[in-house]
């Protein structure tokens, strides 16, 4: 027969470990909280770290964070490399609030030297809480899953009403044109949106005019 007092064991050791978890998230709130309360009106740029730096999607990204910086916000981005990091070094550059939400994987993920704001989290589900807390929009430029789970969450987030609208611009009209397209014609001609949904993003491709459309909503 087994010996239950040590599965009890192993039981109860398990189970303290899962107690002892919840302090560690506990913490990155904690500590997300304290940092970001001193940034002003940020704006998070997401997009994909396999983009190499110099490649149009790259020099879009650092075009993007200094104009947000020059118009007096600040810019959030997750702290990789890619399109992170060319965001986080054009806020750098132009004197601004550069935050990198740095997230611990065991590849790609790697912070970026140009954040001059830095938080490291292991747990997805509280940096996506800092995004959506402390950002007055979202800039989406071409990415992958990840890019795709932030754009979603916030889309979802403000469709049931749990957050107040903010900006969602999608950046890159290429490149963001087939999802858009499927939104409409497969999921709001199926009835599983609703057409005013489609209220809830942008598709825009001027920095300049991003800039201008964020400032029109947030700042004036």
């Amino acid at each position: 027969m087994p010996d239950t007092s040590e599965q009890q064991y192993v039981i109860d050791a398990l189970s303290a470990r899962e107690s002892w978890r919840m302090f560690r998230i506990i913490s990155e709130f904690v500590d997300a909280i304290d940092t970001m309360g001193r940034i002003p009106r940020g704006v998070s740029i997401f997009g994909s770290a396999r983009v190499a730096p110099g490649s149009p999607e790259y020099l879009l990204a650092e075009t993007m964070g200094r104009g947000l910086v020059e118009a007096g916000l600040s810019v959030i981005t997750g702290g990789g490399g890619g399109v992170m990091e060319a965001g986080n070094k054009g806020a750098t550059e132009a004197g601004g609030h550069s935050v990198g939400l740095n997230i611990e994987l065991p590849f790609e993920q790697r912070p970026n030297p140009y954040a001059n704001v830095r938080l490291s989290f292991r747990y997805f589900f509280v940096r996506k809480v800092v995004f959506v807390k402390y950002s007055v929009a979202y800039v989406v430029m071409p990415g992958g899953f990840g890019t795709l789970d932030e754009l979603a969450e916030a889309l979802t987030l403000i469709q049931t009403k749990r957050i107040r609208p903010f900006p969602v611009v999608l950046m890159g009209s290429e490149y963001w044109s087939g999802l858009v397209d499927w939104i409409k014609n497969t999921q709001m001609a199926a009835n599983m949106i609703s057409p005013e949904d489609l209220d809830y993003f942008r598709v825009m491709d001027d920095p300049a005019e991003v800039v201008r459309f964020i400032k029109q909503v947030v700042i004036l």
